[in-house]
């Protein structure tokens, strides 16, 4: 694994349509606060996965509106 220090916001995932799909897949058949749970979940696995508070705030205020 490498150290990264900065967020990474070019393309960087291979067969991302695979990934996008089973993203999709995996809200299918749940209620809206199934899927906003299955959500939370997710981001907080990636971004215990993550690890740096820098990278991780940094992400959030690029992912506002």
């Amino acid at each position: 694994m490498t150290n990264q220090q900065t967020l990474m916001t070019k393309p960087n995932m291979p067969d991302h349509d695979d990934i996008y799909e089973a993203l999709i897949d995996a809200h299918d058949g749940l209620s809206l606060q199934q899927s906003m749970k299955l959500n939370a979940k997710l981001i907080l696995l990636l971004a215990n996965h993550i690890g740096c508070k820098d990278i991780l705030l940094e992400a959030v205020e690029q992912a506002k509106p």
